[in-house]
């Protein structure tokens, strides 16, 4: 995925940050923008992508 967001808008910087739990964020400025685990769900890239450009 986080080439897929490099490949749409190369001013975005992606930074992987590896963890335990589960946990699937997507920040964007500092705020949180998906949540997989408040979601239930591994996030589609277009998903991600709708919500960077937005």
């Amino acid at each position: 995925m986080a080439d897929e967001i490099r490949k749409h808008n190369s001013d975005i910087e992606v930074e992987l940050i590896k963890g335990g739990g589960g946990a699937f964020e997507v920040c964007l400025d500092g705020k949180l923008v998906f949540s997989k685990l408040s979601a239930g769900r591994f996030p589609e890239t277009e998903e991600i992508l709708e919500i960077l450009d937005s």
